[in-house]
């Protein structure tokens, strides 16, 4: 169950990061109307949603590479673990040989 947690959290990074752009692009821009005025609003708003799509694409972008490190060190963490057990156990002498 752990792993899957994990797993879940780690692709769920991306979308987390998008969503957060997004968000933060909304909060900074704010409307066109008070961006450029009422007369050029309209051109605006399609503007505005393409500079969104780029910073949730940035977002998601910055996610799958923050998802995909972290993942690559939790496995390569888990290896070192599992090859140090390993390790110890086959250096333990058995019955009967001389240490």
């Amino acid at each position: 169950m752990k792993i899957f947690i994990r797993n879940l959290v780690l692709c769920a990074l991306p979308l987390l990061f998008a969503m957060g752009a997004g968000y933060g692009f909304t909060r900074i821009q704010g409307s066109c109307g008070a961006m450029v005025g009422a007369l050029f609003a309209a051109k605006c708003a399609g503007r505005q949603r393409q500079y969104q799509a780029r910073f949730q694409l940035a977002g998601a972008g910055f996610g799958i590479v923050l998802a995909a490190t972290l993942g690559t060190w939790l496995e390569h963490r888990g290896r070192r673990a599992v090859q140090r057990t390993t390790s110890a156990v086959q250096r333990t002498p058995l019955e009967g040989e001389p240490s």
